[in-house]
C-alpha cells in the first residue's frame, strides 16, 4: 500500500506537475509516508511535524495539504468522515480503480479500512439505464467496530 511511495517519487510527482518539492511540502510528505495507513488531520500533521521539530506553522500545512490533494498533483487524497473534520492518506489509487473504503465506528471514532469492491454490478446497472459511466465512488460504513460492540 503507501509502502510502495517514497519521497523521491513524491518529488518527481510534484516536479512533473511544475511544482518544486519544497522543505514543507517534504515535511508534510514524509509524515505520511512515516505513517502508512493512517488517516490525518490537518492537526495531526502539525502535532507530527512538532514531534519532528519541523518549525512549519498550521496555516502551511493547510496549504500543502490542499496542494498535494489536488487534482494536478493527487498525491494525497482528502476523505471525510461525517464528523467535520477533513482527514488525508496517500493517494494509492492505481488510475481507472476505485479506492478502498471505509468503516469508521460511531463510539470510538476508529476507521478501518476495506478494498472489496461489491458495486460492480450496481456500476454496470447505472451504466445500461442511465448512461452514466462511474469512475469511482466512495463507501461508509457506521457501526460499532469488534471493540466497542
Amino acid at each position: 500500500m503507501a509502502t510502495d511511495f517514497t519521497v523521491e517519487a513524491l518529488k518527481q510527482k510534484l516536479q512533473n506537475s511544475q511544482y518544486k518539492l519544497t522543505y514543507q511540502r517534504k515535511v508534510v510528505l514524509e509524515v505520511f509516508v512515516n505513517n502508512p495507513g493512517e488517516h490525518l488531520s490537518a492537526e495531526d500533521v502539525h502535532d507530527k511535524l512538532k514531534a519532528m521539530d519541523a518549525d512549519i506553522g498550521l496555516a502551511t500545512v493547510y496549504r500543502a495539504l490542499e496542494l498535494l490533494c489536488s487534482k494536478d498533483i493527487g498525491i494525497l487524497q482528502k476523505i471525510e468522515f461525517g464528523d467535520g473534520c477533513s482527514r488525508y492518506e496517500l493517494n494509492v489509487t492505481k488510475e481507472n480503480t476505485h479506492q478502498h473504503h471505509h468503516m469508521i465506528c460511531t463510539n470510538c471514532h476508529k476507521v478501518i479500512e476495506f478494498s472489496e469492491d461489491m458495486l460492480d454490478d450496481l456500476e454496470n446497472d447505472i451504466f445500461k439505464k442511465c448512461q452514466f459511466k462511474v469512475t469511482d465512488h466512495q463507501v461508509k460504513f457506521y457501526g460499532l467496530c469488534k471493540d466497542c460492540q
